[in-house]
């Protein structure tokens, strides 16, 4: 997902529309997690960029998504890009 998110609407208050955009993420997020897994892959990683209004995207943790969502409203931009891409992972065996 390469997107860049609107956080003002018309005909939505603005708390309603950041949850609704959070909802969007979290359903692409449930529908990447959801697809079936090559041979030899143990589960999806993410590799997540995040930019606030005009910044260029920064990367960031997969956990700090919404934490970034969240900034970006208290900060009364506009919009924000986020940037999702899955990717094989491989749990490495502890010795």
């Amino acid at each position: 997902m390469k997107k860049t998110f609107s956080l003002t609407a018309e005909n939505k208050t603005p708390e309603r529309h950041i949850e609704a955009v959070k909802n969007e993420i979290r359903k692409y997020i449930k529908r990447e997690n959801n697809k079936k897994l090559p041979l030899g892959v143990d589960y999806w990683r993410f590799v997540c960029a995040f930019g606030k209004g005009t910044e260029s995207p920064k990367p960031i943790d997969f956990k700090d998504i919404m934490k970034n969502v969240d900034a970006a409203a208290a900060d009364s931009c506009e919009s924000f890009y986020l940037e999702i891409i899955s990717t094989e992972g491989i749990r490495s065996k502890k010795e």
